[in-house]
């Protein structure tokens, strides 16, 4: 994580330097801030703008040391959501406390807390209700797969439905290691609980179609439940092909469309792929910036041992030495296990194509 951490007297100081002193032997990148005349080195710039600073230039956490008064008045101006606000902390400047203020589930705050506290043999103060009665909370769960989150009012939805002892629905298109939490109930694409047993449709006249529950997708219109919160895994490789020195436009607009007509979200992807002649093709590789996406390429060689049913082409086969790029190097990089979800999709001198990883979800113990 990068961190922010302010102090404002010699105090919190003293605090300070001991709580950046664990979190870097932690491997955490850590800056101390000091406002105060009375301390060297002191930020010229106001407390509110040094917190925006700190927002606006991504930190995954921002501590301050002092009173929560000061904290909330300088953090207000630039609190925008769950989905992207750091962790926000509060220390009392003797180090007694550790507060969780701001993004205690998605941002981390929460674990960000209770870890602090240990550094600083305090007491954390978490008051986020699933934590306070040891429910199942969606959010927490997607963070530690790794996966995006969407329709956060049925994420509430969930929430409020396991606080207030209700069952909720959960189903996945990927396997699972773990036992389901308390609350969960097993069902099928359609919303209908299953026997956990068996895998078929429950035949329990007291288990009820649950209202709200949780699909673990990688699809858009996947929707079991009348309140369903999406659970998306980076599962998805996107491979490309396109002709040299293809514009920017034209290869985004290839890749969208390839996305919309497989029905996935785009925070499903985890990589792009091509073959090695458009290792440098600046179309493709805009777009791997442009979306924050590794780029992998492979040889005509490796690309023609892949094996599957693909969409040939003469041309692509002369030119490349393959009959296929896009199909072939989107399975290539996805690994064993993986399969094709969409084939070749072309358009203006672009193809794309859509494969998905073996992929597995944990619950904790």
């Amino acid at each position: 994580m990068n961190i922010a951490i302010i102090c404002f007297s010699m105090t919190g100081l003293e605090t300070g330097e001991k709580l950046k002193k664990a979190l870097t032997e932690e491997g955490e990148q850590v800056t101390l801030a000091k406002k105060s005349r009375y301390l060297p080195d002191s930020i010229a710039v106001s407390t509110s703008q040094w917190a925006g600073e700190q927002f606006r230039s991504g930190k995954d956490g921002v501590i301050f040391i002092g009173a929560c008064g000061i904290a909330v008045r300088s953090i207000a101006p630039y609190i925008v959501g769950k989905k992207t606000d750091p962790a926000v902390l509060v220390i009392d400047e003797c180090g007694n406390f550790v507060i969780s203020l701001l993004s205690g589930h998605l941002g981390g705050a929460n674990e960000l807390a209770l870890r602090c506290a240990g550094y600083l043999e305090a007491t954390p103060v978490v008051t986020t209700a699933t934590d306070l009665h040891s429910r199942f909370a969606v959010d927490v769960f997607a963070k530690k797969n790794g996966c995006a989150i969407f329709h956060m009012k049925a994420a509430k939805e969930a929430s409020a439905a396991l606080l207030a002892g209700e069952k909720i629905g959960f189903y996945s298109e990927f396997p699972w290691e773990g036992e389901l939490p308390e609350g969960l109930v097993l069902c099928n694409r359609a919303g209908k609980p299953l026997c956990r047993e068996c895998l078929a449709v429950s035949s329990g006249a007291d288990i009820a179609p649950p209202e709200t529950g949780i699909a673990v997708t990688i699809h858009r219109n996947c929707l079991p439940f009348p309140n369903t919160v999406h659970v998306v895994p980076p599962s998805a490789v996107l491979g490309m092909g396109c002709r040299r020195g293809k514009e920017a436009a034209p290869v985004r607009e290839a890749a969208e469309e390839c996305l919309k007509e497989a029905d996935i979200y785009k925070e499903a992807l985890c990589a792009i792929a091509s073959i090695d002649l458009k290792k440098e093709e600046a179309g493709i590789l805009g777009l791997c910036s442009e979306w924050n996406l590794p780029y992998t390429v492979f040889t005509a060689e490796e690309l023609q041992c892949v094996k599957g049913d693909f969409t040939p082409s003469s041309f692509v086969a002369k030119t490349t030495g393959v009959d296929n790029v896009c199909e072939r190097s989107a399975l290539a990089l996805a690994g064993a296990g993986s399969h094709l979800i969409h084939k070749k999709y072309a358009e203006n001198g672009v193809t794309a194509a859509l494969a998905v990883k073996e992929w597995r979800i944990r619950f904790e113990k």
